[in-house]
């Protein structure tokens, strides 16, 4: 081939490999719809143990916290954990001022209407919790003409509206931030029990036996997952993935120990 065959076979060819060029910067990578985030927000209540909580020292730590870093471990996403409202979460998360709820969220069909969530990883029950020293106080039926406590925002308030009989023989139900100024307003005698996550009632049970009481029915099940928004697919297939492998290797079995005495994610 001479010189001038050359020239002209390069520059057609240069120009092959420049409109192939152009036609690649207007087309968006297909890595880039699967990409996952590099860090996510976590909006938690800090106010709920043993799921999440601030210890002696200040700092967050509890079951959800642990099992949120280690899915982090696994996925290659830094957990970022910042105390919100409990009761503005799902506003929280659509305003995008977190990416996830990861803190003791029970799945419910009218959450599901807002917001995505993981594959199931634990189950909660709803329950009546009050003083040792109440001998009035022994089933739920003696509730009747009684001050009952609960969070706002809480799954308890839907168990009770599926319960209209048993709610309607309160005579108050005061509603609270947060369970442990509930628990604490029981201890002190302002309010008569608590409608509590057992999660939560059971783990101050535990921490002070002489003092609370569970009264016998429990009043709904329900299970734990983490929410986040409806345009995390691919969040969510890695959460889900790195649960699995936490529930089958082991380790959620350890981090369920430490909290509940129990494996409490099989």
């Amino acid at each position: 081939m001479n010189w001038k065959k050359m020239t002209v076979t390069a520059l057609i060819g240069l120009g092959v490999v420049g409109v192939l060029a152009g036609c690649g910067n207007d087309a968006k990578p297909a890595a880039a719809d699967t990409k996952l985030p590099t860090k996510v927000v976590v909006g938690l209540d800090d106010n709920f143990p043993p799921m999440g909580f601030r210890d002696e020292k200040g700092e967050l730590t509890g079951f959800d916290i642990e099992l949120a870093k280690e899915v982090g471990k696994r996925t290659g996403i830094q957990m970022e954990f910042k105390p919100i409202d409990w009761a503005s979460k799902e506003a929280e998360l659509t305003a995008k001022r977190v990416d996830l709820l990861w803190n003791g969220l029970t799945i419910t069909d009218q959450r599901k209407e807002k917001i995505d969530f993981s594959e199931p990883y634990m189950h909660n029950d709803q329950i009546i919790v009050t003083l040792k020293s109440r001998a009035d106080l022994k089933d739920i039926d003696s509730l009747a003409g009684k001050i009952v406590g609960t969070q706002e925002g809480g799954t308890g308030i839907d168990a009770l509206a599926k319960l209209p009989d048993l709610k309607n023989s309160f005579k108050e139900l005061r509603l609270y931030a947060v369970y442990t100024d509930a628990l604490m307003d029981l201890e002190i005698g302002r309010i008569d029990a608590v409608l509590v996550d057992g999660v939560v009632g059971r783990y101050y049970m535990t921490k002070k036996p002489d003092t609370f009481y569970e009264l016998p029915k429990v009043l709904a099940t329900e299970v734990y997952g983490v929410g986040m928004r409806k345009d995390s697919a691919e969040l969510k297939k890695a959460i889900d993935r790195a649960i699995g492998e936490i529930k089958a290797d082991g380790t959620g079995e350890k981090i369920s120990k430490k909290w509940f005495g129990k494996d409490v994610m099989n």
